[in-house]
């Protein structure tokens, strides 16, 4: 059988398949790193895999005191069965930005380091054997931890927050023609709903989607609180925005952008849903493995049979005719090496 359609299969409600058959999920060579990273720079360009930046706890746990690192390391993977080439580095440690695939390169869009959040745009390239970087036109303000995805030419980028100390979101909707003689990011109508951070975004038939996240206020002790959110929206550049059907849980930080299973699907792989929000960081289970599976003729939603992993802050990658899930966050604080493939089609 082939591994999309029994992937497809598997999605089926449970009550339709009693015994769903395994998933089609694959792992390829793990992240060259002894703990992996979350929030890392991903994507493809001239059939290379990229995974660049990222943060992580290298010495201590978070709760043990741990400080957080910003990377600038870059990885690169040539083939699925290849092994990850090092050496490669970011002009800076950088972490929580967006990342797209386009032809002309990976478009790096804002992200932070241990200081601060940034305005810039860059291209990631691999041209004869080198990481290279090409600047972009900057974003009109500083942001991390939105969410983004590409309908054609044209880059959409929704959310994130401003400073790492923000206490408020921000309700913003970005987009920047990448074929424009003169190209600078245009300010959109946003989503009309609340303000948010690490969204999931997924693109289809010139739709943009805009699903969960978590809206900021600021706590009693001055620092953000999070509130999870479960709705979603779809735009269109003619037609405006749309508010769909809400998933039946928060997927915060869900892999982005969230892949298609098929032309009427899309798939919400996971993402945190505030449950264990109190529990002590040793007790934590992991977040939901759950997909939530978006069917787009009918507004609704389903959940599907258990994915082999729980990662969040991570990006869904295209990539030799694969859907790849490299590294991320396993619980708060942990990191993965782990990168998952999924087929597309008969190889």
């Amino acid at each position: 059988m082939r591994p999309l359609l029994r992937l497809l299969i598997s999605m089926l409600p449970i009550s339709v398949m009693a015994n769903p058959p395994p998933h089609s999920w694959q792992s390829l060579p793990p992240i060259p790193d002894p703990i992996g990273f979350a929030a890392p720079f991903a994507g493809t360009h001239n059939k290379v895999l990229i995974v660049a930046g990222g943060a992580n706890f290298p010495e201590k746990s978070p709760w043990q005191g741990g400080t957080k690192i910003w990377h600038d390391r870059a990885f690169i993977l040539e083939k699925p069965d290849a092994q990850w080439r090092t050496d490669f580095h970011l002009p800076r440690p950088l972490a929580y930005g967006v990342s797209i695939s386009t032809p002309r390169g990976i478009v790096c869009i804002g992200g932070s380091d241990d200081q601060q959040h940034f305005r810039d745009v860059f291209l990631l390239q691999w041209l004869d054997g080198k990481l290279l970087t090409q600047p972009l036109p900057s974003l009109p303000q500083t942001c991390a931890n939105a969410c983004g995805a590409a309908i054609g030419n044209t880059l959409f980028v929704a959310g994130g927050q401003t400073t790492p100390a923000s206490t408020s979101a921000l309700h913003t909707f970005w987009s920047l023609d990448l074929t424009s003689p003169n190209p600078t990011w245009q300010t959109l109508e946003p989503w009309p709903g609340p303000a948010r951070i690490l969204a999931t975004a997924a693109a289809h038939e010139g739709f943009f989607y805009l699903f969960s996240g978590a809206d900021l206020t600021p706590g009693p002790d001055g620092k953000a609180q999070r509130t999870w959110l479960n709705d979603a929206y779809r735009y269109h550049p003619d037609q405006g925005w749309k508010k769909l059907s809400a998933l039946p849980r928060p997927a915060v930080a869900a892999p982005s952008p969230a892949p298609l299973l098929n032309p009427t699907s899309i798939a919400v792989l996971g993402g945190d849903d505030g449950a264990q929000l109190h529990v002590a960081p040793t007790a934590h289970q992991g977040f939901p493995k759950t997909p939530l599976v978006y069917d787009i003729p009918t507004n609704l939603w389903r959940e599907a049979p258990a994915l082999p992993f729980s990662l969040v802050t991570t990006t869904v990658v295209t990539w030799q005719n694969l859907f790849v899930i490299p590294g991320g966050e396993a619980k708060p604080g942990i990191r993965s090496t782990e990168v998952w493939s999924l087929p597309l089609s008969q190889p």
